[in-house]
C-alpha cells in the first residue's frame, strides 16, 4: 500500500505542476512551491572526480579510481553531480533542482534557491594548492551576480604528522607587503601556518588568504562558489588574479580552528552564518532528525540508511545524500560516522 501511496503523491504532483507557457518565461508559477504534498525522498549522488594540477593520479583507499590526470578533487554535490537513487536518477543535480524547484528550499529572505546552496568536496593535495582568497557576500553584491561568495571550512579526515594549513596574515602585514612578496617569492613567510590533525576543523572565512599543503585529506564544505582569486602559484604556470585578490584580501580575519560542541547524537563540527556541519556515530539505532530545508549527508566511514515518509536511501562512504527541503523530518542509523551540513 505504501508504494502505491507514493504513485498516486506522484500524479498528484504532476497534475498540479502548472507551467508558464510565455515565450519570454520559462518559470514555474509561485503556486508550485506549495503543492508537494510528500516531496521527493533523499537521494544519493555519484561524486564527480575533477582535474587538478596538484591532486593524485590513484585515489585508493577514498576511491577504487585511477586516472591519467591528476585528481585532486571529488565534488559530492556540485551542479553536474548525476542523482544515483529514486525518481530523479539519471539527472545532475541542478536539472534535478529544476524539474523539482521545491526540493531546495527557500533562504532566510523566503526567495527560492535556484541551486543547492552547499559545494561539498574531498580534496586531495599531493602538492601544495596555490596561495588564494576568495570574495565575501558584500564584494559579490557589487557584481550583480557575476560574481560569487566563498566561505569555507576543511574537516581533516586523514593527516601525516608534519601536515599543515597557511591560514592568514602575521599580525602588522600589509597589502603592499603581500604585493613584494608576490613578486620576490616569499609570500609564505608573511602567512601564518597551521598544524592539521585527524578530526581538526578549520574554518575560512571569505577575505583570508591561505592555501593548503601536501600531508592531509580534507573534506571541504563551502558557499557554492567556485570563485577563487589565486595570488601565487609557485611557479606553475596558471592565471593569477593579483588586483582582484588584493581588493578582497582582508589583513585581519576570524579563520582558525574551531572547537566542536556535543549535541544529541554527535558533535556540532561548526556553525557560522553560512552553514552549519555536525557529525554523528550512527547505531542501530534511529537517530531522528528535523531538517533545516535542504541538507547534505556525507558517510565517511561505513554504511547506513536515511528514512523519510517518502522513502530512504543508502549511505555509502563517500558518496553524498540529499535531503529535499520538502522531507522536514527523516531518521538515521547503521553503522557510519556521518557529516550533516546545512545552511545555518
Amino acid at each position: 500500500m505504501v508504494g502505491w501511496r507514493r504513485f498516486y503523491a506522484g500524479i498528484w504532483r504532476l497534475h498540479r505542476c502548472l507551467w508558464s507557457s510565455s515565450a519570454d518565461s520559462l518559470k514555474r508559477r509561485p503556486i508550485e512551491v506549495n503543492v508537494l504534498i510528500q516531496g521527493v525522498a533523499p537521494f544519493r549522488l555519484k561524486p564527480l572526480m575533477v582535474e587538478r594540477v596538484w591532486g593524485f593520479h590513484d585515489l585508493k583507499p577514498w576511491y577504487a579510481y585511477t586516472s591519467e590526470t591528476a585528481i585532486g578533487e571529488a565534488w559530492l554535490s556540485g551542479d553536474k553531480c548525476v542523482v544515483e537513487t529514486g525518481p530523479l536518477a539519471g539527472k545532475t543535480l541542478d536539472a534535478a533542482a529544476a524539474a523539482e524547484p521545491s526540493l531546495l528550499g527557500a533562504r532566510r529572505d523566503g526567495t527560492a534557491w535556484e541551486y543547492f546552496p552547499l559545494l561539498i568536496k574531498y580534496l586531495f593535495p599531493k602538492e601544495k594548492l596555490s596561495v588564494q582568497v576568495h570574495p565575501d557576500d558584500a564584494y559579490a553584491a557589487l557584481f550583480g551576480g557575476t560574481t560569487q561568495a566563498k566561505t569555507e571550512c576543511w574537516y581533516v579526515l586523514q593527516a601525516e604528522p608534519d601536515a599543515g594549513i597557511l591560514l592568514g596574515l602575521k599580525p602588522g602585514t600589509s597589502k603592499d607587503d603581500v604585493r613584494r612578496a608576490i613578486g620576490d617569492g616569499t609570500l609564505e613567510q608573511l602567512m601564518v601556518r597551521v598544524p592539521v590533525a585527524a578530526g581538526d576543523m578549520v574554518y575560512v572565512s571569505a577575505g583570508t588568504m591561505h592555501a593548503l599543503e601536501p600531508g592531509a585529506v580534507i573534506l571541504e564544505i563551502q558557499q557554492n562558489s567556485d570563485t577563487t582569486y589565486r595570488l601565487y602559484d609557485y611557479g606553475r604556470p596558471r592565471e593569477l588574479h593579483l588586483e582582484r585578490g588584493l581588493e578582497v584580501l582582508k589583513l585581519e580575519t576570524d579563520a582558525g580552528k574551531v572547537v566542536p560542541q556535543s549535541i544529541a547524537g554527535g558533535e556540532r563540527l561548526i556553525q557560522v552564518p553560512h552553514f552549519t556541519v555536525e557529525k554523528y556515530a550512527l547505531t542501530s539505532e534511529a537517530l531522528t532528525v528535523a531538517s533545516k530545508g535542504a541538507e547534505c549527508l556525507i558517510a565517511l566511514k561505513g554504511s547506513g540508511t536515511a528514512s523519510s515518509a517518502a522513502g530512504d536511501v543508502e549511505l555509502v562512504a563517500g558518496a553524498a545524500v540529499i535531503v529535499p527541503a520538502t522531507v522536514g523530518q527523516y531518521s538515521l542509523r547503521g553503522d557510519a560516522e556521518v557529516v550533516r551540513a546545512f545552511v545555518s
